[in-house]
């Protein structure tokens, strides 16, 4: 993948801020889920227990009786809904979409609890605004959801108070304008901080993203490199292999005379070369469940899981034909042929009861290209893991 492909698949939408690839939203959501859960957390402990610490001013200003007795049972719903959250966080800790709508379960209970309020107290409007502000910077700012969401609660919620100043306050007019224009204000502020915090969010994922990209890749073919091969695509794909007992195909393909290449057209004709030819195998291959890796100078090891020995043989001659049939510009204006060599090894993990290593499959295949190379090369030989465990050709690698 290019640098510019890089950049637009990180695209956010300017409305919405969240990136305009959906797998890649869900992959940015589940990479902040921890911290989504320690955020959403420590609001909803902290704000239901302020919620209950105030039903002293609900005695204070109603003295007992039933209108205290209603708000305190409001108080503890919003509590309730709470311990219901955090309990439902813990049960589900990787589902983005049960954090999602906690958040907003909690928004939008307290939200109507306060409206309970305002209607019981409807004598102490500017303190209740007061309070209705800080609550709209609580849920643009500290209670982790999608900022859509977040912006249609804050809105409803100051519509809805606006609407009871009006129908149960006994304000002056000109005080219930400003504090609808205090509440609009916060609310303008509010939207322009969220917007800003989740804009960086994913910036600040894009660009960890970008750097793990340029970790795992050959900055010249924009393959998989060596060190990723080994560390962390290789170990997954086999032992996600014979977990579920399937097909494992590695092809390990070489540039032909790369030397002669070099030689004859520089280095920029040799990477001109290179880069054609990760093109070809690239787009032959199904990513991402296939991969390409840049395995050395002039050599390439592709991975696919779930490609049986029929199918892998008709690949690589596809592969082979393609490279040997197609030109490549060179740096100096001439056009420039290469062809390679491919050995092609399959694994059928519901039929083999032999212990595969990676060093030992890598060993095979690479056996299979110098097969192919000594017999003239731009040609393929494949080869079963079966077939050469019985033919004892790489026992010696096995045990290495």
């Amino acid at each position: 993948m290019s640098e510019a492909d890089v950049e637009m698949s990180f695209v956010v939408d300017p409305v919405r801020v969240e990136f305009s690839d959906p797998g890649l939203e869900r992959e940015f959501q589940q990479h902040h889920l921890r911290t989504t859960r320690a955020s959403l957390r420590v609001t909803l402990v902290f704000c239901s227990l302020f919620y209950l610490a105030f039903s002293l001013t609900d005695l204070a200003a109603l003295g007992y009786g039933t209108s205290f007795l209603v708000l305190l049972l409001g108080r503890i719903t919003v509590a309730l809904t709470a311990c219901g959250g955090l309990y439902l966080i813990r049960r589900k800790t990787e589902s983005v979409l049960a954090h999602r709508a906690v958040a907003s379960a909690a928004e939008v209970v307290g939200m109507a609890i306060f409206m309970l309020v305002v209607w019981f107290r409807p004598g102490e409007l500017p303190w209740h605004a007061m309070s209705l502000c800080i609550m709209l910077i609580v849920i643009y700012v500290f209670i982790p959801n999608r900022l859509i969401t977040a912006i249609g609660i804050a809105l409803g919620a100051t519509a809805a108070f606006i609407a009871l100043a009006v129908i149960r306050g006994e304000s002056r007019f000109s005080d219930e304008v400003t504090m609808a224009m205090l509440l609009l204000l916060t609310n303008s502020f509010g939207i322009i901080a969220a917007r800003r915090y989740h804009r960086l969010w994913r910036d600040e994922y894009r660009a960890l993203s970008t750097l793990k990209a340029l970790s795992i890749r050959d900055h010249l073919t924009a393959c998989f490199n060596r060190r990723h091969l080994h560390t962390t695509l290789l170990p997954q794909v086999l032992e996600r292999a014979r977990a579920e007992r399937r097909w494992l195909t590695l092809m390990v393909c070489d540039i032909d005379h790369f030397k002669r290449v070099n030689d004859n057209h520089g280095h920029q004709g040799g990477d001109a070369v290179l880069m054609h030819v990760a093109m070809l195998l690239q787009d032959r291959i199904h990513e991402p469940r296939d991969s390409v890796v840049r395995y050395g100078g002039e050599e390439f090891l592709l991975v696919m899981p779930q490609m049986d020995f029929e199918s892998a043989a008709s690949l690589a001659e596809d592969m082979r034909a393609a490279v040997a049939g197609s030109e490549v510009p060179g740096p100096d204006g001439k056009s420039m042929r290469a062809t390679v060599s491919i050995g092609v090894l399959s694994v059928d993990f519901s039929a083999s009861d032999t212990e595969v290593t990676e060093s030992a499959l890598i060993a095979a295949a690479d056996m299979l290209l110098y097969e192919a190379k000594r017999a003239g090369r731009n040609s393929i030989r494949t080869r079963l893991w079966a077939d050469m465990v019985s033919s004892h050709a790489v026992l010696s690698m096995r045990t290495a």
